[in-house]
């Protein structure tokens, strides 16, 4: 098996953890979960984070083959489309990304969006399988934070988005709408099949204790340590605990944003005749849950 080169990018910003990953023999890469520069309190759009991961493609002479997202961000906008503007590389997401089309259309009221996926080049299903140069990838389908959220298998390294956080952060809520604690079990249950040196790479780290942004495990070190995993917990009991977790838990600050472009193939809404583009934000969407 291939072993990419795997170098992470921290955004403090929003907690996140964008990837390139490359193949040493032939310099092909993809762009993994880039972040799109946003500030909700000015409405200001920049793209630090995306010039980062393009300045580093340039200095290591890396040629973009793909630029992948594991799920439709409720933290933060994609910088995907962005990054395709630049590279020419073909942007993907999972199939399923037409359910969450689905759901949030309706709480945008949102009637012209297209529904049908098509503003991604690809739709990986579950199973799909393709290539970063010479290194196989595979597609693995781990919905329950998502309904659209999957991982990428590259190599010994698998791409788990949010399913699974650092050990000493444990497991990813799932009570966003078309989310479910009972799938996310599943899904961590197939995570947790591969081999047991398998690199896990996260989507966020929140540094519990103020420590320093970490984002690379391995499959037995997430049986061992996660707090919410170690000691083999029952379907039962992981349920109990995450629903009762989420719960407390604040709606993100920035999920009405960045779903409305991060649903749209992170498109930005089209100029208005102004020249000013617009984001629409539901009132009062969320009533009877726990943040509405």
């Amino acid at each position: 098996m291939h072993r990419p080169d795997v170098t992470a990018f921290f955004d403090p910003r929003t907690f996140s953890v964008q990837y390139v990953v490359s193949d040493p023999k032939t310099r092909a890469c993809a762009i993994i979960d880039p972040v799109l520069d946003f500030d909700e309190k000015s409405g200001t759009t920049a793209t630090c984070n995306a010039d980062l991961l393009l300045d580093f493609v340039r200095e290591q002479d890396l040629h973009v083959q793909w630029i992948l997202d594991t799920h439709p961000h409720a933290d933060h906008m994609s910088a995907a489309a962005y990054l395709k503007g630049i590279t020419g590389a073909p942007i993907a997401i999972g199939a399923r990304i037409v359910d969450v089309q689905k759901i949030w259309s309706q709480i945008y009221n949102w009637p012209d969006l297209r529904i049908d996926g098509s503003q991604w080049d690809r739709l990986f299903v579950d199973g799909d399988t393709f290539s970063i140069g010479s290194i196989a990838a595979g597609v693995m389908f781990s919905p329950g934070h998502t309904l659209a959220s999957i991982t990428y298998s590259i190599g010994d390294a698998a791409f788990v988005h949010d399913t699974i956080f650092m050990p000493d952060s444990g497991t990813a809520r799932a009570d966003f709408p078309g989310g479910s604690a009972g799938t996310l079990w599943a899904s961590i249950q197939k995570i947790l099949a591969l081999p047991g040196d398998t690199r896990i790479f996260v989507g966020h780290d929140y540094q519990p204790g103020g420590r320093q942004p970490l984002w690379e495990s391995t499959v037995d070190r997430q049986k061992a340590e996660n707090i919410h995993l170690k000691g083999s917990p029952n379907k039962e009991d992981f349920v109990l605990m995450r629903e009762n977790r989420d719960r407390t838990l604040p709606m993100p600050k920035l999920i009405l944003h960045a779903l409305q472009v991060n649903i749209n193939g992170s498109r930005l809404p089209e100029l208005e005749e102004n020249g000013i583009r617009y984001l629409k934000l539901p009132m009062n969407a969320f009533q009877g849950t726990p943040w509405g």
